[in-house]
């Protein structure tokens, strides 16, 4: 989009147009049937959405309603539509009655607002052709359709996935556009490529709630362990270091708990979360804007409604089970500019395993039509982490220099004790004999050794885990039983090499 300052003349790009053409060939098919169109975070749909506007105006002389749901993109979106050459009119809260309405042809309005207004009966918006519904996918918006019976409705999402597994999308709409892909607009130089780094996190102690993601107080005793915020810490001194980053948790006390570690490591970052008014929020987002090395550490506040593109690097500190809000996190850092033409998505939450790549193919018609059978075959985390592949980090391994081998397949030793019909827990034993040998070739005494296994405690639970896959044994109770029972067996083979030495 070139923008002129001063004036109003705005220059659609072509996959834009392309799309834009398409929308209204279906809308002059059907007067009353409802359209969907997805395109990415990114890929304009407000500048889309706005020529819409404009040109369903002009040639309809009907009016247009753009619904939202959040005062930030009402503003925003009436802003893009002045731009457009288009007057419109905010319904917001101190809308009481519409004495004015017929100085406007469009109209933009929160879908709470808007509906307390129609239900007491204190506003009626007459002649009403076209209903454009921003960000279709959350549910809030369908207890408006009753007061557009007669009119088109347009949902645009860059995620046709209804957030409400229970109310599917295709109920409401009858057709499907989609637009350019993600890998199309990184190759069209419109979106920043990804580079994507992956740390593997056990994530069978979160639990399930009745949105169908992960509930917020499992995810807190997660993420806000001493363990977690070590690794993201790490994670970031690895990755991101000196890099604008923006860190998403599930849970305010995690982020708080992320600004307290990240402070106390002498890093410039600050907390947002939805209980900053907007004075707060408005002072936080100028400083992040403004300075180059910000940690910006937010729960899910920032995924709709905020465009920074001078952010290079996405921590996805949590885990979901929404493909909607996966794209909205990554895609907070996919805006390009001049100087910045990729940017670092870094994953503690099995994230990418479970969906794929931001930018690999997806086939968003399938995901409308069958939703069930989607959200059915999203993997899940028991199968994503037999996939784990330990390895040991670089500082951990400089205290073991003295092995020149320190693998140990859990698996492979499983299937070679099996083929012979020995018991399995030879597996551990074996297991547990060579991390004796590895913290004994590498300590003058028995303390230094012991020492040495309680850091191995992580390699551990990976080695238990992967058993209890191989025998089926995956209940919690009992790994835990079997983490406290290989260690106390370490400690003890320790002592009795040492001792056999003396």
């Amino acid at each position: 989009m070139k923008v002129q300052k001063d004036t109003i003349e705005k220059t659609l790009y072509d996959y834009q147009e392309e799309d834009l053409n398409t929308i209204f060939d279906h809308l002059k098919e059907t007067s009353n049937g409802n359209l969907l169109y997805q395109l990415p975070t990114g890929g304009g749909k407000t500048v889309v959405f706005s020529e819409i506007a404009r040109r369903y105006i002009a040639k309809t002389g009907k009016k247009v309603v753009v619904l939202t749901h959040r005062i930030e993109l009402s503003q925003q979106t009436s802003k893009m539509l002045n731009g457009f050459g288009v007057k419109n009119k905010i319904i917001n809260s101190e809308v009481k009655e519409f004495t004015d309405q017929d100085n406007y042809m469009c109209f933009v309005a929160m879908v709470e607002t808007l509906n307390n207004r129609l239900q007491e009966e204190k506003i009626e918006i007459n002649d009403i052709g076209l209903v454009i519904i921003d960000e279709a996918h959350y549910n809030s918006f369908r207890k408006l359709f009753k007061f557009f019976k007669d009119s088109t409705i347009l949902g645009v999402t860059a995620t046709p996935l209804s957030s409400n597994i229970k109310l599917p999308m295709k109920d409401n709409y009858q057709k499907l556009i989609v637009g350019e892909s993600i890998e199309a607009l990184i190759n069209k130089n419109f979106l920043a490529k990804a580079n994507v780094y992956r740390y593997d996190v056990g994530l069978q102690s979160l639990k399930l709630g009745i949105s169908g993601d992960y509930t917020v107080k499992s995810s807190e005793e997660l993420y806000g362990n001493h363990s977690m915020l070590g690794k993201l810490l790490a994670a970031y001194r690895e990755i991101a270091e000196g890099t604008k980053t923006l860190i998403f948790n599930n849970g305010i006390n995690t982020s708080r708990y992320v600004y307290e570690t990240f402070k106390k490591a002498g890093y410039n970052i600050r907390h947002l979360d939805n209980k900053n008014n907007a004075t707060e929020r408005k002072e936080i987002l100028k400083w992040f804007s403004e300075t180059p090395d910000a940690i910006l550490t937010s729960v899910s506040i920032l995924t709709t409604g905020f465009d920074e593109p001078t952010v290079e690097t996405i921590m996805l500190n949590r885990a979901t089970r929404s493909l909607t809000l996966y794209f909205q996190m990554i895609g907070r850092g996919s805006r390009i500019l001049p100087e910045k033409e990729d940017f670092n998505v870094v994953d503690l939450g099995n994230n990418v395993a479970r969906f794929g790549m931001w930018h690999a193919p997806i086939d968003w018609q399938e995901i409308f039509h069958f939703p069930d059978f989607y959200l059915d075959n999203i993997k899940n985390d028991e199968d994503i982490e037999r996939e784990f592949v330990y390895e040991m980090p670089a500082e951990l391994r400089k205290k073991f220099k003295k092995s020149n081998n320190i693998e140990f397949d859990i698996k492979a030793e499983y299937k070679k004790v099996f083929a012979q019909g020995l018991r399995s827990k030879l597996v551990l034993e074996r297991s547990i004999e060579q991390h004796a040998e590895i913290c004994v070739e590498n300590s003058e005494d028995v303390f230094d050794a012991r020492i040495l296994a309680k850091e191995l405690k992580e390699e551990i639970a990976f080695r238990v885990r992967q058993y209890s896959y191989c025998i089926m044994n995956n209940t919690k109770n009992y790994k835990e039983w079997l983490e406290e029972d290989y260690e106390r067996k370490l400690r003890s083979s320790i002592s009795r090499r040492f001792a056999a030495k003396m």
